[in-house]
């Protein structure tokens, strides 16, 4: 059904290409809300994707997985639309981060709701650089060469990331604790 939809599409038929957008735009929600500071952001990503995954249809092989291909597109997007508004973001310190101990389990006691909140809340090169390494699976020379800077402030960005949710996951630990005790 999905090989057929995208055949379709290939051909530049109307309700093809409509189809395949409602279909795949909770997935690419899904990827663009872990990489933008806010739905609006999330939405130009997405909508910036699809146009640049129509324009180049043609180019996609059946054989090969669309949502694999169409993830790709969406990382790039976001990424150049990190870059794109980079002026906009605040300059932030890099300073070195801290090594904490904390509760492993931590983490089995938050929801998924909790765990996006937390990185939603992270400043924009934090969050892009943590996507991009720790669900992305990007390497430090890769993300500096998308993002133009030096793979060692890529390094700070991220144990600046996890240090700060680190940070935010352990306050929304302690309130729901604070919310059980009453």
């Amino acid at each position: 059904m999905e090989k057929d939809l995208i055949q379709e599409a290939q051909k530049r038929d109307k309700k093809s290409l409509e189809k395949l957008y409602k279909h795949f735009y909770g997935y690419a929600m899904s990827i663009a809300l872990r990489y933008s500071g806010s739905r609006e952001e999330a939405c130009e990503i997405v909508n910036d994707s699809f146009m640049k995954a129509f324009d180049k249809l043609e180019q996609f092989s059946p054989e090969n997985s669309f949502k694999g291909w169409f993830r790709r597109i969406l990382i790039n997007t976001s990424v150049d639309y990190y870059r794109k508004n980079f002026k906009h973001y605040s300059a932030m310190n890099i300073e070195k981060a801290e090594t904490e101990t904390y509760d492993s389990n931590i983490i089995d006691e938050l929801s998924r709701a909790d765990i996006l909140r937390a990185l939603g809340e992270l400043p924009e090169i934090l969050r892009v650089i943590f996507n991009m390494y720790e669900i992305e699976g990007y390497r430090h020379n890769e993300i500096s060469e998308k993002l133009g800077i030096p793979a060692s402030t890529c390094r700070t960005y991220l144990a600046r990331a996890k240090e700060k949710l680190r940070e935010k996951i352990i306050a929304i630990n302690q309130i729901k604790n604070e919310g059980a005790v009453r």
